[in-house]
């Protein structure tokens, strides 16, 4: 047993994944004090696997012979996500109902649960990577693949001496590896996917289930009426499918209007469908303090984007102004923005709006 780590007591989120799976492992055997806890949080609706879930988590503490607890957060999380999800659909946005479990549910809730059962730390399967001097520093995952330090943008010095990531240097190959040799439950379990604990769920038929259709025209750049929405709720900037536009060439959204109920598209390689420069909102900085604005760093618009050079200048109290080298494509407000220096994230935001 590594000395350095006895008696230190962290609580494993274990989803029923391979990745927490094996976070639990590698813990373990480092010589931490490791239990194990599942957070159930949404059991509704034919797509959700709630119960599967708990059951392969309870399976891996087992195997792994560390105590094992569940915490009910289904109240908590309606409120703080799925509630938030549907209010800023309505409001003509895209939200990022991960980025806000974590910070509400995983890093909140869970944290201050785990702090006041007595443990020292917690960790979670994320492919992220925690350092310590000068503060704490939150980097991006060793494994570009894999890298999850997007959703992670809000997480504060306070939360990161808490928390530890033990995916954070490898691959996916490898942790999957890791798994099957130590004969983990989990380890042959495909990823989860859809939208965080409630699992691979059509994300229009999910709307419907709160939102009435409120149908409206769709126009091009010029304002000439090209068809019918259904609702603007419904669409999301830099989509395709579903535009049922009767023309040669492919259209995408690119603007909704909630006063009009007008969605607003162009033809594929219109200047409308990029932008330079944007408002975002709700800033945080992992560091805890504002750096003197403005700043030239890289910012990653949605998880899969690539880091895109940037200015980031103050404007008005929680607000900050992003001015991009080169044109964007289909920039969506609701969404997160997540600034980088190399490979550290120095914080984020949430796109308000696009102003020009």
């Amino acid at each position: 047993m590594n000395r350095k780590f006895n008696g230190k007591k962290v609580l494993v989120a274990l989803s029923g994944g391979v990745d927490s799976s094996v976070a639990a492992l590698l813990l373990k055997k480092a010589g931490y004090a490791v239990e194990g806890a599942h957070m159930t949080c949404w059991s509704e609706g034919p797509y959700c696997t709630s119960d599967r879930d708990r059951a392969d988590a309870a399976r891996v503490a087992a195997h792994l012979n560390i105590p094992f607890r569940v915490f009910n957060f289904e109240k908590e999380y309606k409120k703080a996500v799925i509630d938030y999800f549907f209010a800023e659909y309505e409001a003509g946005k895209t939200p990022n109902p991960d980025v806000m479990c974590n910070k509400k549910i995983k890093f909140g809730l869970f944290l201050k649960k785990a702090l006041g059962l007595g443990y020292d730390l917690i960790a979670t399967g994320h492919y992220a990577r925690v350092t310590n001097g000068a503060g704490y520093h939150l980097l991006a995952g060793s494994d570009p693949a894999k890298d999850q330090s997007y959703f992670l943008y809000n997480l504060t010095q306070k939360q990161l001496k808490y928390v530890l990531f033990p995916l954070g240097e490898l691959t996916k190959q490898e942790v999957r590896k890791i798994a099957a040799e130590e004969g983990l439950p989990t380890a042959a379990k495909a990823d989860s996917q859809g939208i965080c604990f409630v699992g691979p769920v059509d994300v229009k038929e999910f709307l419907k289930t709160k939102i009435k259709p409120r149908p409206g025209e769709i126009i091009d750049i010029n304002g000439k009426a090209l068809g019918i929405h259904i609702g603007l709720p419904f669409y999301t900037i830099g989509q395709r499918e579903g535009l049922n536009i009767d023309k040669p060439i492919p259209y995408f959204v690119v603007d909704k209007d909630v006063t009009s109920n007008r969605l607003k598209v162009a033809p594929f390689g219109n200047e409308a469908l990029f932008r330079t420069q944007v408002l975002a909102t709700s800033v945080t900085w992992v560091s805890n303090q504002t750096p003197k604005l403005p700043i030239k760093t890289r910012a990653k618009l949605r998880y899969r984007a690539s880091n895109a050079p940037c200015y980031v200048d103050k404007t008005e109290k929680d607000k900050v102004l992003l001015k991009f080298n080169s044109p964007q494509r289909a920039i969506t407000p609701g969404q997160s923005v997540v600034f980088y220096r190399k490979s550290e994230v120095l914080g984020g935001a949430v796109i308000d709006k696009i102003i020009d």
